[in-house]
């Protein structure tokens, strides 16, 4: 793959097997590199001023500060920097903390589901083109909450906007459902009708959407 196609990935984690692991899988995939890996947020924002990066990838629970107010930080005076958290617990909705004009690009996985290989390296993938992913377990337990505009949309609906939380195309969710991309097109025009998101093809109308699951989410059965 030609070299300004690939997505280069800063990685911030203090257990160090857990570190190295992550470490290899971008290392070996094709169209990544790992530009460094470090433990801490010092380390990191020395790093990130002066390697080039599309993504930084973020452990929450650092021992000498917080992976969330680092990416924060970071994206200050670096808009298009992607950023992925990672959490040992389920703390999504800091997500709903960051300004609406700020929320393109973060994505959030847990390491406590069963979060794949091919979800971290979507999730990657997803915030270096300022579109975002959220863990597909966590949001599978959130039911919408009585009164909420989530409460309003269809099953389908509802089924269609969980796959565009997990960061799939159009034509993706139009496989996984068996359906054509128009009636995908379709429900999701009535999913950001029904959200009050604005539907102008932006990647931004997307992750306004998603995170709605968040916000009008309540965890149900796991």
């Amino acid at each position: 793959m030609e070299a300004e196609h690939v997505i280069r990935v800063i990685l911030v984690e203090d257990q160090a097997l857990f570190r190295s692991l992550l470490g290899d899988l971008i290392r070996h995939e094709d169209g990544f590199a790992l530009v460094a890996a470090t433990a801490s947020v010092a380390e990191a924002r020395a790093l990130a001023a002066v390697r080039p990066v599309d993504v930084m990838l973020l452990d929450i629970e650092l021992p000498d500060g917080n992976g969330f107010a680092l990416g924060r930080s970071l994206r200050a005076t670096r808009p298009d920097l992607g950023i992925v958290l990672l959490s040992g617990h389920d703390v999504m909705d800091l997500l709903l903390s960051l300004p609406a004009s700020d929320r393109a690009g973060w994505s959030y996985l847990s390491k406590t589901t069963s979060t794949s290989r091919r979800m971290l390296l979507r999730a990657l993938q997803a915030s270096a083109r300022g579109a975002s992913v959220l863990d597909p377990e966590l949001i599978a337990r959130l039911t919408p909450r009585r009164g909420s505009a989530l409460a309003a949309l269809t099953p389908r609906q509802l089924d269609a906007l969980r796959r565009v939380a997990e960061g799939l195309s159009n034509a993706a969710i139009a496989r996984e459902m068996g359906i054509s991309t128009h009636s995908v097109d379709n429900l999701l025009n009535a999913v950001y009708t029904t959200l009050g998101v604005r539907d102008d093809g932006d990647l931004n109308s997307r992750v306004a959407a998603a995170l709605h699951l968040v916000r009008d989410g309540a965890n149900g059965p796991a």
